[in-house]
């Protein structure tokens, strides 16, 4: 038998066996090293030649080295790809969203301007024309009343964020003045016409730790090229006859100020965008987590959004035990928005509602029958039937507990769920505990309708085909065997309506408040679902006087906070 060589062994013989050390002109060994140098050239000169037995047993320990160094070069390799993780769900904003967003954007805009005072306008200039050395002049309660900004644009760059650009704007603004002299005084009211209006800036698109995202103003651009100013009051002839040298100083401090007005808002909404919970609560068994697995990615034509998209029983964040499988967004253009909602998402619903008990269901013989009476008219001839098989003469009941997590199928045009579970029909008497009679499994494979409505995804379930699977000593029970109809009759009519009324609630889907899917379509493709829609801006019947209009976004639910994201 070859005797093993452990790589220890290895690793002894190979520092054995390494080159003798030779001084270098001008460098003494030590001691020591020169006791080693003189013992291996005594071995090698007692031999007569080098140790020529050692040269297979030096392969074999090269050999191994090289695969020990493999192996750990796997292992890295491994660890490594098990922290690269795949959303649950995909959000595209094309173009034309954009292009949407700059109609949509300029309603927002134009009524949060309306309600908004910029900030006052002070300075000293000297008339010389009248011969005064300074006037001072404050002008207060600015309130713009209109604007137009014909050619505004939003476009994409990649890898940065958002452009927007916008020139030839006008805005109508009125203003109370207040000059002082050392020769007069005085106050009034007036108006300021603006135009060619100009501003440039990039938004730039991030993450933070928390997953949530984030937005700074980069490149800021603005000025107004002309301002025209309108006294009005008793002596407004007189105030206009000198008002053009007041208009150099305050297109001077309005140009001055607009920039950090817009990125102060632009910070604001960041701070609004950073208290956003990206823990939504669905219902009483679970969560769902919306946060943001990386910084967007933004190309030419789209910007990509890449969120989690797992289920969480309400009690346990702990991820589900099998792992998302990418796919891909097919390349389209034609709507605003485009959501891919991978199997990995239904499938963790399905795990943590099984995990959360929320599968297991017990039914009184009146709760059936409230269902199955608003359902099918046959009520009474399925309780009678069950009645007739098992002879019961008091009340019973019927429990449903799921024995595994529902599987979820995605296939072209194919959406199918299938619940395997376990059915027991109990009796109980007045003052005695639950009597089982009859128990078995069964699996019901249903199929899954998806309709979008608002910004929600409802799903409703119709029954496919209903497989018993009965005990070995019940195979010839012919009542057992009839009881398999009864039962798929109460799945059908009595248990799936109860499905139905709580899904009906749906799943939210990522969007802006305010924002409304119009002309949606939903795909069923393979592994994924993918939701095609447009954008709607719902404008408000009132609208708060705050920038803040993203606060009801529909991923602020509930009072849970957000974890950081690896």
């Amino acid at each position: 038998m070859a005797k093993v060589i452990q790589p220890e062994q290895c690793m002894r013989f190979l520092k054995e066996n390494q080159s003798i050390p030779k001084a270098r002109p001008g460098i003494k060994l030590s001691s020591k090293l020169k006791w080693r140098t003189h013992r291996l050239q005594r071995q090698r000169e007692s031999t007569g030649a080098p140790r020529l037995w050692a040269l297979p047993l030096l392969k074999m320990c090269t050999k191994m080295v090289q695969v020990l160094w493999g192996c750990f070069l796997l292992w890295n390799v491994y660890i490594s790809s098990a922290w690269i993780t795949h959303p649950g769900i995909k959000a595209r904003a094309t173009q034309r969203a954009l292009d949407y967003g700059v109609q949509a954007g300029m309603e927002m805009i134009e009524q949060m301007a309306k309600e908004r005072n910029l900030p006052d306008l002070k300075g000293s200039e000297s008339l010389e024309f009248l011969k005064v050395d300074y006037v001072n002049y404050n002008f207060s309660n600015i309130k713009i009343h209109a604007f137009s900004f014909p050619n505004t644009s939003l476009a994409f760059v990649p890898g940065v964020g958002i452009k927007a650009l916008t020139n030839h704007g006008t805005a109508n603004i009125s203003t109370n003045w207040e000059v002082k002299s050392p020769l007069f005084q005085d106050s009034g009211g007036a108006d300021l016409f603006l135009s060619e209006v100009y501003f440039m800036g990039i938004l730039n698109l991030a993450r933070n730790d928390f997953g949530q995202p984030t937005l700074e103003l980069q490149d800021c651009h603005a000025q107004v090229s002309h301002a025209h100013v309108s006294f009005s009051g008793e002596l407004s002839v007189l105030y206009n006859s000198f008002a053009e040298p007041m208009e150099k100083p305050i297109l001077k401090n309005l140009n001055e100020m607009l920039c950090p007005i817009i990125i102060g808002e632009v910070e604001a909404l960041n701070a609004n965008l950073s208290m956003l919970e990206v823990l939504t609560k669905i219902d009483n068994y679970t969560l769902l987590d919306y946060s943001l697995m990386s910084s967007p990615e933004i190309t030419e034509n789209y910007i990509d959004l890449n969120l989690k998209g797992v289920f969480y029983p309400l009690e346990n964040l702990t991820d589900p035990p099998f792992s998302p499988v990418p796919f891909v967004l097919p390349e389209r253009s034609d709507s605003m928005l485009y959501i891919g909602i991978s199997e990995y998402f239904f499938r963790s619903a399905s795990f943590a509602h099984f995990a959360a008990g929320a599968f297991n269901v017990t039914l009184s013989t009146k709760e059936i029958s409230s269902h199955l009476v608003r359902n099918s008219q046959g009520v009474g001839n399925i309780l009678s039937r069950i009645a007739e098989i098992y002879i019961l003469s008091q009340p019973f009941m019927i429990r449903i507990m799921a024995t595994e997590p529902p599987v979820i199928s995605l296939l072209p045009g194919n959406f199918t769920l299938d619940i395997p579970a376990s059915i027991m029909l109990l009796t109980q008497s007045e003052n005695s505990t639950a009597e089982s009679i009859v128990s078995m499994d069964f699996v019901a494979s249903t199929s899954v309708s998806l309709v979008i409505l608002g910004q929600r995804l409802i799903c409703s379930l119709s029954l496919n085909r209903f497989r018993l699977s009965l005990p070995e000593s019940n195979h010839n029970n012919i009542e057992v065997l009839r009881f398999e109809n009864i039962l798929s009759s109460i799945l059908h009519f009595g248990v799936l309506p109860l499905a139905n009324a709580k899904l009906q609630q749906g799943f939210p889907l990522p969007s802006p408040d305010k924002i409304s899917f119009v002309n949606s379509d939903v795909e069923v493709l393979e592994h994924f679902l993918l939701i095609s829609t447009d954008l709607k801006y719902e404008t408000p019947v009132k609208q708060q006087p705050s920038f803040y209009g993203w606060e009801g976004l529909n991923l602020i639910n509930g009072q849970w906070g957000g974890k950081p994201v690896p």
